[in-house]
């Protein structure tokens, strides 16, 4: 198993000392796997064990409402080891880009489009699932370019708000197709963001592990009570009793467990996002455990 070693000299400014409890975050480009996101020790370094089936990635880091670039480390080999340093600059106000493509016509992920902040030196490549990633982008108005052989190139105005992750869905077309390309743009909610549920959203869809609820989903529902939705999950009887191993689901709210009806302390109206999960093997790290072999249900207020 390789093991890739990150330096992680999150820097506030040039020649100022190390960052520890800088959040890291690493996107594998060629295996479907979560991604790893892990906080910097004391000396501002993290170790990261590659597993066998990845061997390139994206790594950037997190820091408050500040972010590094984004750094593509050289492709991993068995037993060798490898350093990247990420800085992030606290006096730039900054915020994120994340973004799907797809082919405008049948709605198919779109891979290595070429995708920058015109003006700026980074650029990201869509990967096989069409996701992009940009980090450390000046909060502000910018123009955002795509390129792709066989695609008509596009130019987007985009909004970055500082500390905030704007994402994108833009719809490609072939040339010489005369469609006009289609780009939705939304805001995410900075708690759900700061508390990575739009990550575990992402991938717990894609692979399977879990149901997720989001505000607006909620709102269009109109439920009288939150459990109402979280019964909306197939094999979760009323009362939240797994159908499967007839035992009752953990519930918990702002990361807290809670020990009475879930109904009692939150109404819909407060609720920023729900996450249902219906066995042990396919929690997340965070909400392992022994007692939760009969599944978890976890509720983020606004």
């Amino acid at each position: 198993m390789t093991r890739l070693l990150f330096s992680s000299r999150c820097w506030t400014s040039p020649g100022a000392s190390l960052l520890p409890g800088a959040t890291v975050v690493l996107r594998w480009t060629d295996a479907e796997r979560m991604p790893v996101r892990k906080a910097t020790a004391a000396d501002g370094r993290l170790r990261v064990c590659v597993p066998r089936d990845a061997s390139q990635g994206v790594v950037w880091a997190e820091f408050g409402d500040h972010s590094s670039g984004q750094a593509v480390p050289e492709a991993l080999v068995p037993g060798e080891e490898r350093e990247v340093r990420l800085r992030i600059l606290s006096s730039v106000p900054s915020g994120r880009l994340i973004g799907r493509l797809v082919d405008r016509e049948t709605g198919r992920p779109v891979a290595t489009a070429a995708v920058s902040v015109l003006g700026r030196p980074a650029e990201a490549e869509s990967d096989r699932q069409g996701l992009f990633r940009l980090t450390g982008v000046p909060a502000g108005q910018h123009e955002l370019g795509i390129r792709r052989l066989g695609n008509a190139p596009l130019r987007h105005t985009v909004d970055v708000t500082s500390g905030l992750t704007t994402e994108l869905e833009i719809g490609l077309v072939r040339e010489p197709v005369g469609l006009e390309p289609l780009v939705v743009s939304t805001t995410r909610s900075r708690r759900l963001e700061i508390k990575s549920f739009y990550e575990r959203k992402h991938w717990g869809e894609l692979l399977g592990l879990g149901t997720f609820f989001t505000a607006e989903y909620i709102e269009r529902r109109n439920p009288l009570r939150i459990s109402h939705i979280i019964e909306e999950v197939p094999s979760i009887r009323m009362g939240l009793q797994n159908a499967r191993t007839g035992c009752r689901l953990r519930v918990y709210l702002d990361n807290i467990l809670v020990d009475a009806s879930v109904d009692e302390p939150v109404l819909p109206i407060e609720v920023a996002g729900v996450e249902v999960y219906k066995g042990a093997a396919s929690l997340p790290a965070e909400f392992g455990g022994s007692d939760s072999r009969c599944g978890v249900a976890v509720i983020w207020t606004k």
